[in-house]
């Protein structure tokens, strides 16, 4: 960190505060560019800690953008080609996805897993993994299907990082109640949540709200995890109760 520099220092206050980023497990690395474009880059926690931080550091007054070099530290360090496997498998699986094409780049090479049906279909993936890294290209007919593809990448064992450049085609105007139904699809995909029925979702302004019941904490605490992995989703207030 350039030493002294008020708008350095300012973030830096904002990212002690914060408990979730905790800066003294996770060191962040900051910088500020000479066009006043701050870079961050290091090793976080969690999907959650990530997104906050580039939250605050967006937030910081006198900032013209933010390059986005953090990556969350995986549960269990694989290579890619065992997290590409885990992700096709599960990008196979999902109902969903069923009439999407799935390609996937292995070594340099573009491979095809899975045709598209026809006229019908609901996209075309394509799929890479480097360092860790999943990027999703390529296109799919809706948003909720674009946050689907996302969330199965966060999933995956081993990944530090989703960059989700699908195209939406036709487009569409992203919403709040877009983003409930896609958490809500979700939450009833993921078997970590048994009772999907008993949380409720509200969404505003893209800040997710969770109520309702959990089974346990591991539970609640996966409920969120789930709506933090949503594409553009950038805060999640957890008021799940923990009992049936």
């Amino acid at each position: 960190m350039q030493n002294g520099n008020p708008v350095l220092k300012s973030l830096w206050a904002a990212l002690e505060r914060e408990p979730r980023i905790n800066l003294h497990r996770w060191p962040i690395q900051i910088g500020l560019t000479d066009d006043s474009v701050l870079v961050m880059e290091g090793d976080v926690g969690s999907i959650a800690a990530k997104k906050i931080a580039l939250e605050l550091a967006g937030a910081t007054p006198s900032v013209r953008g933010v390059v986005d070099r953090l990556h969350v530290a995986p549960s269990e360090p694989r290579g890619d080609g065992a997290i590409l496997d885990s992700l096709t498998a599960l990008l196979r699986d999902a109902r969903e996805l069923k009439n999407c094409a799935l390609r996937v780049i292995r070594k340099g090479e573009t491979l095809t897993l899975q045709e598209a049906g026809g006229e019908d279909a609901s996209g075309d993936l394509l799929v890479a993994v480097k360092d860790g890294v999943v990027t999703l290209d390529g296109w799919v007919i809706s948003l909720s299907h674009k946050r689907l593809a996302g969330v199965l990448a966060w999933w995956v064992p081993g990944c530090r990082d989703v960059v989700d450049a699908l195209e939406v085609l036709p487009p569409e105007q992203d919403n709040d109640d877009e983003v409930s139904d896609a958490l809500s699809l979700v939450l009833e995909m993921d078997p970590m949540i048994p009772h999907p029925d008993q949380i409720r979702v509200r969404t505003r302004n893209f800040v997710v709200t969770l109520e309702g019941l959990a089974g346990s904490e591991a539970e609640k605490n996966r409920a969120e995890q789930d709506a933090w992995c949503l594409f553009a989703v950038d805060r999640v207030i957890n008021q799940l109760a923990v009992g049936r």
